[in-house]
This record gives structure tokens, sequence and C-alpha cells, in this order.
């Protein structure tokens, strides 16, 4: 009998020879599935992108998606039909769209609701913009007064589009809704908006449906805070200048304000739940660390469960002069910022700014004489810094500058003062993706180009939230990532983190991935089968990384790394700009938003989300 064994496992082992390994289905030590590997097995229509002459347009412009595998949803930044669409990835059905009062279609019907107290005396106010004009998008409450835009006490929407925005034409940082992120018990979804604020959704307070033609109305709006100042969308000039500004000027003119508030991340912090934002487009990049404990776990007042401002029934952020429409520039004053804000990092290159300024210690560079944000024209020519010098947190907010760098872009061992050589980290093409690391207490953000003098080093910044300290969160290290332009992180089994690679916008580099190990930054595995990626996701029910490679040279594909060998596994050709994906564990299905085209069948014309599964 032991003789048989043996001569099937010698058998088996020809066999693979012989056939060539990268042809063997599930083998991961062969670095490929060539066969039977994975395909679109469903493809689900976006509401208002359909053939029935609803309006909205194509389902062409979508940014950040995420999956609830407990109850099984499936989340979807949807910049067209100014939404956030949800999908059923049981049923593979779209069951609800969560929309402003601008909604494209139903907006005024089922437009989420801003929630407020029992008295209905403390309404989640409007963010203001760097003019001091109300903006439409946010709470509508208060004295709201443009045009068609009342005080509703509805949620206003997103921007959508901005001006057909596209990474063609370079006004995207205009657009939303863009990043999300699910609460750790995903009762809140947290969703990134396009006047540099973020809205919370109380996923408890809505239904889906996988039977109506009606879909119910959205969740309440429990949360709608500033990380910035708002571009200027109401405001008499709007974004023109702005959107002028975006070709060689990094989006430097004041009307562009802090631009949209996009990706994001989550974490527990000694039993805070602490969330991460950045504002990482070109300009003045910077991230903001809120506690959001009394948000997603309600047990306070209600100004400190809903992070309203300082002054609860005033507007956030700059005093407003007269009637607050179209006053060219905010009246003197204080500032009202949100309660729940912590601190801020700003990626400013600003060498003096971190002059007797202890970073690496947590101190506050506010009380050594530099208060920030600190407008810096010594990395990008005509920067004129965050929100034109109007810091929405106030000066008794703490807030610190991005880490200094060597010139191969590793951590300057002394930040305070900088040793030789060093240089204030600045980002070229943005703060992309962060991930929480609970092994550390950590975050890490990925800085897409770290050095203006040295477009190949990216980096993996490490941020202390430095919990429970008025000096608020810093930057404690920095992880270089060689020969790419980081744009995401996930964490994947244990320690290991997956860092997605960009490799565009600036430097074209070969296709490569790095497996980092989380705490201490060292790489331990490099993967150049798939490239060019955005958006990256971890599935723990098969143990691999998804990736969505929309500039793969090749062509966009959805690519498949094993996470236990950190071995690639397969590449699924996509579409264009097919850069969102995410997975449901309990099924392993990979759900990936896709432009008209090719990949969507019968939705050829309106765009869909195609579900990937393993064969």
């Amino acid at each position: 009998m032991r003789s048989r064994i043996l001569l099937t496992i010698l058998l088996t082992v020809l066999f693979v020879l012989a056939s060539g390994c990268g042809d063997v289905k599930n083998c991961p030590v062969c670095g490929t599935t060539k066969n039977d590997g994975y395909t679109g097995i469903d493809i689900v229509p976006v509401p208002e992108h359909n053939p029935t002459g609803e309006p909205g347009g194509p389902f062409n412009s979508f940014d950040i998606s995420v999956v609830d595998s407990t109850n099984h949803r499936f989340f979807v930044s949807d910049r067209i039909g100014l939404d956030v669409v949800v999908v059923d990835t049981q049923q593979d059905v779209a069951v609800n769209f969560f929309a402003g009062a601008n909604g494209v279609a139903g907006g005024g019907v089922n437009a989420s609701s801003c929630a407020t107290d029992a008295t209905k005396t403390l309404f989640i106010p409007p963010i203001v913009t760097g003019y001091g004009n109300w903006t439409r998008f946010g709470c509508r409450t208060l004295n709201f007064h443009i045009p068609g835009f009342g005080a509703n006490g509805l949620f206003g929407g997103f921007p959508g589009a901005q001006c057909c925005a596209a990474r063609a034409n370079g006004v995207n940082p205009l657009s939303a809704p863009d990043g999300e992120v699910l609460s750790p018990d995903n009762k809140t979804l947290f969703v990134g908006n396009g006047s540099a604020s973020v809205v919370a959704f109380d996923l408890t307070s809505t239904t889906f449906s996988t039977t109506s033609t009606t879909l119910p109305p959205g969740p309440n709006v429990i949360a709608e805070f500033p990380t910035g100042v708002s571009p200027d969308y109401d405001g008499p000039t709007g974004i023109a200048p702005c959107v002028s500004s975006a070709n060689g000027r990094a989006f430097s003119d004041a009307t562009c304000g802090d631009l949209r508030s996009d990706e994001m991340s989550i974490g527990v912090v000694n039993g805070r739940t602490l969330l991460l934002v950045a504002n990482g487009d070109p300009g003045f990049p910077f991230v903001t660390i809120a506690d959001v404990t009394n948000i997603v776990n309600p047990t306070g007042t209600y100004a400190a469960d809903h992070c309203l401002p300082v002054a609860a029934q005033v507007p956030y952020g700059p005093p407003l002069v007269g009637a607050g429409q179209g006053n060219a520039a905010p009246a003197a004053g204080p500032i009202n910022p949100p309660t729940c804000i912590l601190g801020q990092i700003y990626y400013d290159g600003a060498a003096a700014n971190n002059t007797g300024v202890v970073i690496d210690d947590g101190g506050l560079n506010a009380t050594a004489g530099f208060p920030c944000p600190d407008p810096s024209t010594t990395a990008l020519s005509g920067m004129t810094g965050h929100g034109a010098g109007v810091n929405i947190l106030g000066p008794d907010r703490a807030c610190h500058h991005g880490p200094q760098l060597n010139p191969d872009g590793s951590y300057c061992a002394s930040q305070n003062p900088p040793s030789a050589g060093c240089v204030g980290a600045v980002s070229i093409a943005g703060i992309g993706g962060s991930a929480f690391n609970p092994n550390s207490g950590r975050f890490l953000v990925t800085n897409s180009n770290a050095l203006a003098t040295n477009l190949t080093v990216g980096t993996v910044d490490v941020i202390n939230p430095n919990l429970g300290s008025p000096n608020g969160p810093f930057v404690e290290n920095s992880f270089a990532m060689p020969n790419c332009m980081p744009t995401s992180i996930v964490q994947g089994p244990g320690n290991n983190f997956l860092v997605g690679c960009g490799d565009h916008d600036g430097e074209a580099f070969p296709p490569n991935e790095y497996v980092i190990d989380g705490t201490s930054g060292k790489i331990l595995a490099t993967i150049t089968q798939v490239g060019g990626v955005d958006e990256i996701w971890y599935n723990s029910g098969d143990n691999r990384y998804y990736l969505a490679a929309r500039d793969m040279p090749t062509g966009p594909v959805m690519g498949v790394i094993d996470a236990k060998t950190n071995l690639w596994l397969q590449s699924v050709p996509t579409n264009s700009n097919s850069h969102s994906i995410s997975v449901d564990s309990t099924n392993n299905h990979a759900f990936v938003p896709l432009q008209a085209g090719a990949g969507c069948t019968t939705q050829s014309a309106n765009g869909c989300i195609v579900v990937y599964a393993q064969q």
C-alpha cells in the first residue's frame, strides 16, 4: 500500500512538471493559475444608469468601494448618480442608494435626513467655504440662504463629477462621493465629500429591498464635519478659477479651498475609535485624525456624539460676514472647529517648519512659534497653502508637518533639528490610501512621491495618534518604497501589509507591489507580475489580495495574489479606469465597478458592477 501511495505522488509530480506548472489550477508555488481561474459570473445594473430612460448618464465616474461581509452589502461611491450605491452581495442586486437633496433620482424624496436632538435645537450645521459662503453640500439647516436650497433639514448631497471630472481633465479633486470606510461594527458608513468634509451615515436607520422598484429612503446623516475649507462651489465666481489652476499650479487658487476629503481608514486605540482622513490631492495634502467613538457608539451629549462645532448652532469654519453669500474673505475672529478632530499633519515640504519642532516626540509646533498650517512656497511654485492660509482647526489645535527624509526617502534619524541633507516630505501626486495596524496601534499612510527632487521615491508614513496627549498625532517613522508610487495599503494575515504601487503620474516604473512588515517596514516580498493599481483588498475568506490595476501596461486587470506565499496567481482583464474593488469573504466574490464598455454585456452602454469569482 505504501509503495502504491508513493507511486501516485511520483506520477502527480511528473504530471505537474510535464504540464508546465503554470497551467495547473490553484498552484501557488507555480506563481500563476492559467486554467479554470477567475471570471465574471454576474453583472449588476446600477440605479440611475440603465436603458429605461432615467437620468444620470453612464456609470463612468465612481470611486472607492467597501464590503460588509457580515451583512452582505457592497457600497460604492457613484459620482454620476450623486450617491452611494448599495448592492446585496448574495443576490447581486442593488438594494438602495444614499443620496442628498441634489440626488439625480428621488433626491427630494429619498434624501437622507440630518439627525437632530429631540428638541430640534442642535442641527448639524452647514459647511462654510473659505469665503464665508454657505455651501449647498452638507446638512442644509440653520439659516441656509442659497436660492433653491432652503433650510429643510436634509443632507444637501455630493458635487458628483464636478465639471465632467475625469483623470484626463484633472479635476477629480473637486468630485464626490470619494473614500469610504465602515465602522468596526459595520453600523456606520463614513464617506468623503467634495466640500473637504466627511459624512457619517447611520446604517441602522434605513432598510434595503431586493424586490421594490422604488428603493427606500437612505439612512440618517448622524455627522457631517469638515476637515478643511470647502471649495467655493456657491460663491460669486464659483470654482472656475480653481479648475483653471488645476493644470500646472496644483490647485493653488484660493477658491479651491482644501479640495475633497478622500481616502480613509479606521481603528481602535485604547477603546477609542479613530478615523484618519486624507485630503490627499495636489496643492497642500494633509491628513486629519478624528475621534469618532461617540459617533459610532453614542454615549455622551448630543454635541459630542455628532461632532458638532464648538459653538454647536454656529456653522463650522471661519466666521461668516453678513448673510454669508459671496463675501470676498472670511471675517476676522475665532473659528469654529469640529469637536472630534484630534489633529492634522501637513505635507508642505517646508524644512523651516520642523526646525525646533519636536516632531518625533509629539511636540506641538504651534507652541514653538510655527502655527500651522503654514503656507509654503519652498516645494512647489505658486503654493498658497491649506485653505489659502485659513486653518479650520484654529491656532489652539494640534498639528504637525510631514517627516524629514533622506534623499533616498528613508526617515531621518534626527528630526529636531534635521540632519544635514534631510528635506521636508511633500506629496507631488498626493496622499493615497491608508490602513490601521492593530498590532502597533499606528496608521500607515501612503505618500505617492515623497521628494520633489526624486520622483522615484514613495513612502509609507507611520502616524502615531498620540491619544491622550494635547500634542496630537505625529509622524514617527517613514518606510521608503523604491521605484513605487504608493497608492494604497491593506493588512493581510498577521503583520503583513500589501502596498499597491500606482506607477504613473511622473515616473513610469515596471509593474510591482510590495508586501511589508507593518511595524518595521521591512520589504518581505516583491510582486512584479501586476502593477499600476489604485484600490486593493485583502479577503480573509480565501487568504488572497485583490487588486484593481487600472494602469497595468498591458491593459486594466483585476490582479489576484496569494497572501500565504505572496505570489501572484492571476490577472483578469477589466476595462478602462477600473480602479475600485472589494470582496465578500463569505462567498469570495469580488465586486468591480466598470465603466460603459466591455465586460458589462447588456449594460455595456451604461456601465455596471461585475462580480468575479474563481471557477
